[in-house]
């Protein structure tokens, strides 16, 4: 039984995640599609404008057959981490095949790209002078490339891509990789074309703009229904680093001195997007310091993140039929735990789980999602 492994957050499921999984179903016709889908706060550390069960509705509904929650420790950090959780999961659930958008859209280029990575004995050290110089890392890495191969790859999904395809090397993993080109501009606010960025649909949501054009009905649905406003976290954000001034350095991500301007910055800067442009320098990135900063919202701390370097089990959020049949085939080859409920194992990362997701509940102003979160079962489509 042929299976294909998708990656997304779905923030929110658009016009262009139809069109990424309708090209899937057309290339794999007969296949499982299997989502690794993350929860409540994402890679580039922001909260979910939708909970991960109306997510887990919506992917259903529109093709997927198997949705796996992407566990808060990998979800929220680089692509690399990001990518190791992720591409963990497909393999130990034995998919064939993981499809992903590329800028580049081409997958000969991305393989060559990542050997270089990981063959070429001048990578690491280039990186590093780059990095000695006071640049992010995304940056280093852009520059290194271009340097040793003359390809130019800024583009933060051809970036994740080339993730993807070293965990699958670095795995050994039977996992082939195949990209779809995207057709649109990731950062982009605007709303030109009815295939645009999450990021200009989430700006348009918070501008009270119409979005009907840009997703599907089911998305429409469910956002005007149960959108997440989470803008107003500050005060619980600045309550929790105030009362941890002098320890913030314990948090994961909070690197190389950057408490210090966390410090100088806190007292006086009245928003998030305030504190974070306070912080911000050619060093430490925009989503570096939103994800740092759930990193401390959650709690999140450097000696738990040192237990979690591998993920530990594989938790089911949603299947249909062909979902159901794909995993009675395989179970018994599954190397760690497959879960559907937080009573069946006593595991740390996945109280970490619960954790972020009760604080995403307290700051959506949706305490009912605490007790979905502990009681419920996965959503099954018939």
């Amino acid at each position: 039984m042929k299976s294909v492994g998708i990656i997304a957050e779905y923030n929110p499921f658009h016009n262009g995640h139809l069109y990424h999984l309708n090209k899937v179903k057309e290339l794999y016709p007969d296949a499982i599609i299997v989502l690794v889908l993350s929860g409540p706060f994402l890679q580039r550390g922001n909260p979910s404008i939708l909970n991960k069960w109306d997510k887990t509705e919506i992917a259903l509904e529109y093709g997927i057959d198997l949705v796996i929650e992407l566990p808060f420790p990998f979800a929220t950090q680089s692509a690399d981490i990001f990518a190791k959780g992720a591409i963990q999961i497909l393999n130990h659930l034995h998919v064939d095949t993981l499809v992903f958008g590329s800028e580049q859209g081409d997958i000969n280029l991305l393989n060559d790209l990542v050997d270089c990575q990981l063959y070429n004995k001048d990578f690491d050290l280039k990186v590093k002078e780059y990095l000695d110089e006071g640049i992010n890392y995304p940056t280093a890495l852009s520059k290194t490339l271009s340097d040793l191969t003359n390809y130019n790859i800024s583009a933060p999904n051809d970036l994740l891509a080339l993730s993807y395809i070293k965990e699958i090397k670095k795995l050994n993993s039977k996992i082939k990789p195949i990209c779809i080109k995207r057709t649109n501009d990731y950062h982009s606010l605007e709303l030109n074309t009815e295939i645009t960025s999450a990021t200009s649909i989430r700006h348009a949501i918070n501008q009270n703009k119409d979005i009907k054009k840009y997703v599907p009905e089911l998305t429409l649905n469910y956002i005007n229904k149960n959108v997440m406003i989470t803008d107003d976290y500050y005060s619980y954000l600045k309550y929790k680093i105030i009362c941890d001034i002098n320890n913030l350095e314990e948090y994961q991500t909070v690197d190389e001195g950057i408490e210090n301007r966390i410090k100088k910055s806190i007292y006086n800067s009245n928003n998030l997007e305030e504190l974070i442009m306070n912080i911000k320098t050619k060093r430490y990135t925009y989503n570096k310091i939103n994800r740092m900063f759930t990193h401390i919202l959650c709690n999140f701390k450097k000696e738990e993140a040192n237990k979690f370097n591998d993920i530990q089990y594989i938790r089911l959020l949603g299947f249909n039929n062909k979902g159901k049949n794909y995993l009675n085939k395989i179970k018994k080859e599954i190397s760690i735990p497959l879960i559907t409920k937080y009573s069946d194992i006593n595991n740390e990362m996945l109280e970490l789980e619960f954790r972020a997701n009760s604080i995403y509940a307290i700051i959506s102003k949706c305490d009912k999602l605490i007790n979905l979160e502990y009681r419920s079962k996965p959503i099954i489509k018939k």
